[in-house]
């Protein structure tokens, strides 16, 4: 798992219109970094729409939101039609992102065990320096919490 003051790791992912996104190309910017689950999925879109109704507060503190999952581009086009999602998702189908970040963990859920994303926020400073983690994340309230920290 990374720790906060290290350099994130790089990447280039598809996101959700299948364009090519890395982290190279926001460098000068703060970007938040949300690992999730699963699209359409209870806590996953609560998770998201919070980040939706904080969306202009977020664009004020000038920083990029980007929602991390396994899922495929055509999933999250859409998960973000339908709940009309102003920031970008990308897929890590490959999960070589998700290995970087130390969010591919083992994960007990009613007596199995199983490899899945632990849900993770990540603030990424304009340098490229993780500022600031949460993991694993409560998704109540937790969109605010990381407005407050930007």
């Amino acid at each position: 798992m990374l720790k906060e003051g290290q350099k994130a790791p790089m990447f280039e992912l598809d996101d959700d219109q299948g364009q090519k996104v890395s982290l190279a190309d926001l460098k000068g910017k703060t970007v938040v970094l949300y690992f999730y689950p699963k699209d359409m999925t209870p806590g996953c879109t609560q998770e998201a729409c919070d980040f939706r109704d904080n969306w202009g507060a977020v664009k004020k503190k000038g920083a990029v939101v980007l929602g991390v999952s396994a899922d495929p581009v055509k999933k999250h086009q859409t998960f973000k039609d339908k709940y009309k999602l102003p920031f970008t998702l990308l897929s890590d189908e490959g999960k070589k992102m998700l290995k970087a970040y130390g969010v591919w963990q083992k994960k007990k859920f009613m007596g199995r065990e199983f490899m899945g994303i632990v849900r993770t926020t990540l603030i990424i400073d304009k340098a490229g320096k993780v500022k600031k983690i949460w993991s694993p994340v409560s998704v109540k309230g937790h969109a605010v919490d990381v407005l407050e920290n930007l």
